[in-house]
């Protein structure tokens, strides 16, 4: 049998499932970006504009639906797991998924009547577009329980600590599907018209087959899981939902001001900016999907095993956890946070000398706010976790009061350069308050030894060196060459405090 002490062994478990996971996301990220591209080249700024906007009215509506069960259905299968309960688990799953089923049918048929107030909403001076926009709306409007449903189900597979059909559906199959049908909507442009609904079908039309295919994974999960010939008793289903929705209603208030968080701003951009600002806005923030994503691979594969560590009260294994994993996060973010920034002038002019223009400064202050926000590690799923969910919302509220309040006063002066320092500004308060209370409330904090180890690699490597080495006339792509290998050998050097033999396979002696 393998011989580990159990904060060892919950780092190993979180390693091997953050690694698949990680990997995953760093392709669905790489796919979003090539889907964002695509539709930049060959829609237009106006549409393109739309196009986003459309797609942040859909993630907005679909959040909703999802009735925060994102956090229920990944904790209360956990702790009934950890607690002897699992007798429950069909309960429990049964609790969380029927009302989002419901939910998301009634907003995808608010959002189809709603559709044409919201095209002339966004659309501001480009009236020629709000026809295009409206259709584009409804499309998106038909997939909305889909899309729901398919974060329900993959989220309750992670309850199991189940990655694999998280990777396989969402990171994978339907982020490559995205890119396959949105890339052949890009061809098809090149003869014809490009037409914001058909970007729009092309985009949305994966959540059909990877729906299917998460509800079979959970089935499969839950069956191989019931315990044989036990039966619930009434009251016992009737305290878990009270239990359930007492934990998880706060968390549906706050995963929609999350979400808001992360799309309001582009429909801010466009009411008060207009379309060109808007995808321009939405172009030059689209990295920050790329460390979000990141950080729900590490996160999503540590949230059941710090669920379960808090469940029984060992707060040394959570918090083994939560600075492993903050270290972890922070060496594969920070170095892509600063390269962004780098390059910037760069890979902004592939999407257009418009989007380089005027998307240099959007990137310097969001890849600014999201070191702040990593530095911290996953501290808002860490809050959840530790059962305060309460805080949580009035935290997320708080930060969506700032984005909105800063995006009305600066985005009409400043278009997309505005709406980022309010982005910017809410992601700090909502990493900063949670960390405080994290910290008083539960004795956890995700600054250890490798945090920091971690922290000073990377901009050592990606923040000081690379720009020492341009101003002494080497160009940016050599410079980067250098920092590579520099950075590889330093994590070698530091393997030891940033945990990385966690990820090496277990040794198993007899």
């Amino acid at each position: 049998m393998a011989v580990l002490d159990k904060p060892a062994a919950g780092a190993r478990g979180a390693a091997r499932g953050g690694l698949a996971n990680m990997a995953g996301s760093a392709l669905a990220g790489g796919t979003g970006v090539a889907v964002t591209w695509i539709v930049a080249r060959s829609l237009g700024a106006e549409q393109a504009g739309a196009f986003f906007a459309a797609t942040a009215a859909f993630v907005l509506a679909g959040g909703l639906a999802k009735l925060g069960t994102q956090t229920g259905l990944v904790y209360w299968p956990a702790r009934l797991r950890a607690t002897g309960r699992t007798h429950l688990l069909g309960a429990c799953l049964r609790t969380g998924l029927m009302p989002v089923m419901v939910l998301s049918v009634v907003l995808a048929v608010a959002m189809w009547l709603a559709a044409p107030a919201i095209a002339r909403l966004t659309a501001g001076e480009s009236a020629h577009v709000v026809g295009a926009h409206t259709a584009g709306l409804r499309v998106l409007a038909l997939f909305l329980p889909l899309q729901a449903m398919t974060d329900a189900l993959l989220t309750a597979t992670r309850g199991y600590r189940a990655m694999r059909p998280t990777v396989t559906l969402d990171r994978l199959l339907r982020s490559g599907m995205q890119l396959g049908l949105v890339g052949l909507a890009g061809v098809t442009a090149l003869w014809t018209a490009a037409s914001l609904p058909m970007f729009a079908l092309a985009w949305a039309a994966p959540y059909l087959p990877v729906t299917i295919l998460s509800a079979y994974a959970l089935r499969r999960l839950y069956r191989e899981a019931k315990a044989p010939g036990v039966t619930t008793r009434r009251a016992e289903r009737s305290a878990l939902r009270r239990e359930f929705w007492r934990f998880t209603g706060p968390r549906a208030i706050a995963s929609v001001a999350q979400l808001a968080l992360q799309r309001i701003d582009v429909l801010l951009v466009a009411a008060f900016g207009g379309l060109v600002a808007a995808a321009v806005y939405a172009v030059a923030g689209r990295f920050v999907v790329l460390i979000q994503f990141a950080n729900q691979g590490i996160s999503q594969s540590v949230q059941p095993r710090l669920a379960e560590a808090l469940a029984v009260g060992d707060r040394r294994a959570a918090n083994d956890l939560y600075q492993t994993a903050t270290g972890w996060l922070v060496l594969v973010t920070w170095p892509v946070n600063l390269l962004v920034i780098f390059f910037a002038p760069v890979w902004l002019r592939l999407f257009g000398d418009r989007y380089a223009a005027e998307g240099v400064a959007v990137v310097a202050v969001l890849a600014g706010a999201m070191l702040v926000a990593t530095g911290c590690g996953m501290v808002d799923m860490v809050l959840a976790m530790a059962g305060r969910t309460s805080w949580n919302l009035v935290n997320v509220l708080v930060a969506l009061a700032v984005t909105v309040v800063l995006d009305v006063l600066l985005i009409p002066r400043y278009g997309a350069l505005g709406a980022a320092i309010g982005l910017a500004c809410s992601m700090v308060v909502n990493n900063l308050l949670p960390l405080i209370q994290v910290g008083r409330s539960a004795g956890l904090h995700p600054f250890g030894r490798g945090t920091r180890a971690a922290g000073l690699l990377a901009v050592a490597c990606f923040g000081v060196l690379p720009w020492c080495l341009t101003a002494v006339s080497l160009g940016r792509t050599s410079a980067v060459l250098v920092a590579v290998p520099v950075f590889l050998a330093g994590a070698w050097l530091l393997r030891v405090p940033l945990a990385l033999d966690a990820f090496k396979p277990m040794r198993r002696t007899s």
